[in-house]
C-alpha cells in the first residue's frame, strides 16, 4: 500500500509521515520468521486472485475473497479500517492509480488493467504486496506498460543489499521506467514495513535530495512499489477521498513486494512463485 510523503499534496484520508530521523527498524531472526508467514499469506491471496479474476466479476467479489482467505490463514486484513479505508484490498482499474475502493457496482471487463494491493497482519507483523493483472486480452500498449512496471520493480530490488542506499533503488527504478517511455508517479512512495504497515524510511522511486539517503542494513524490511503511467505523472484524488487517478486518464500500473535486506542481497518475502 502506497502513501504520500509529508512533502507532497495528499488527500485528507492519507496519514502524514513524520520527519524521518532514522532508517528502518532492524528485524530479529524470530521476527523475520513471522514476517515470512505474513508475507506468504499476502502472496497466496494475490496469486489466487490473479488466477480467479475474470470479466463480469466485481472488485467487491475480489475483496470478499481476499478477506476470507486472509482470515482463514490466521491473519487479519492490514488495510481494512486503516485510517478509515473500508476494504481488505485496494482495487484500482485502468486510469485509477492507487487506493481504489472495491465496489459491487465496479464490474471488471475484458481488456482492463487491474491493480490489486493487499496486506496481512499476522502475529504482530504486516506483509504488503501489489500486482497488476491484464484481464483477458489487453491492448499491446497496456501489455507493455504492465511488463515494464514489473521489470521496474525488479530493477529496484536488484539494488537491495546491506551497504547500498535508498537512492540506488530509486535511480534504478527511474532509469528503467523512463528508458521505456513511461513516467514515474512521484506523489507516492514505498516504505518500511513490519510492526506497522507504514514505517520509516520512505522508499522513493525517483532521485531526490528531499529525504535522507538511508544506508541499507541487514534486517530491514521494505515495501518497494513503483507506479508508472503511460501519460502524465500527475494524479488527482476523487471525491471518495481515497481513489487516485491520472490527470489525463492514461493507464497506470504498479507492482510491489515486501523485501528483506540481507548482508549480500535480498529476500523477496512476498514471492508468489513460492506459494
Amino acid at each position: 500500500m502506497n502513501f504520500l510523503t509529508n512533502l507532497l499534496p495528499q488527500p485528507a484520508s492519507t496519514p502524514r509521515i513524520k520527519k524521518q530521523r532514522r532508517g528502518a527498524e532492524l528485524k530479529s531472526s524470530h521476527e523475520i520468521v513471522i514476517m515470512r508467514q505474513a508475507a506468504k499469506i499476502v502472496a497466496t491471496v494475490l496469486k489466487e486472485i490473479s488466477e480467479l479474476v475474470e470479466p463480469g466479476m466485481t472488485t467487491a467479489d475480489l475483496d470478499a475473497h481476499a478477506e476470507k482467505r486472509i482470515r482463514e490463514m490466521g491473519a487479519t486484513p492490514s488495510f481494512k479500517g486503516y485510517h478509515g479505508f473500508p476494504a481488505s484490498i485496494c482495487a484500482s482499474v485502468n486510469n485509477e492509480v492507487v487506493h481504489g475502493i472495491p465496489r459491487q457496482k465496479k464490474v471488471i471487463r475484458r481488456g482492463d488493467v487491474l491493480k490489486v494491493d493487499t496486506g496481512a497482519y499476522y502475529e504482530g507483523f504486516h506483509g504488503d504486496s501489489c500486482i497488476t493483472i491484464a484481464v483477458g486480452q489487453v491492448t499491446p500498449e497496456a501489455a507493455t506498460l504492465i511488463r515494464v512496471a514489473e521489470e521496474t520493480l525488479y530493477k529496484g530490488i536488484e539494488q537491495v543489499k546491506a551497504g547500498n542506499h535508498l537512492l540506488d533503488i530509486a535511480g534504478a527504478v527511474q532509469d528503467h521506467a523512463e528508458a521505456n517511455g513511461f513516467k514515474i508517479v512521484e506523489d507516492f512512495t514505498g516504505h518500511g514495513v513490519g510492526r506497522n504497515l507504514h514505517e520509516e524510511p520512505s522508499v522513493f522511486n525517483f532521485r531526490t535530495h528531499e529525504m535522507p539517503n538511508v544506508k541499507l542494513k541487514a534486517g530491514m524490511t521494505l515495501a518497494i512499489e513503483p507506479i508508472i503511467n503511460a501519460g502524465s505523472k500527475h494524479t488527482r484524488t476523487l471525491s471518495d477521498r481515497w481513489t487516485v487517478v491520472t490527470v489525463d486518464r492514461s493507464l497506470s500500473a504498479q507492482f510491489e513486494h515486501t523485501v528483506l535486506v540481507t548482508e549480500d542481497g535480498y529476500e523477496i518475502l512476498t514471492d508468489r512463485t513460492l506459494v
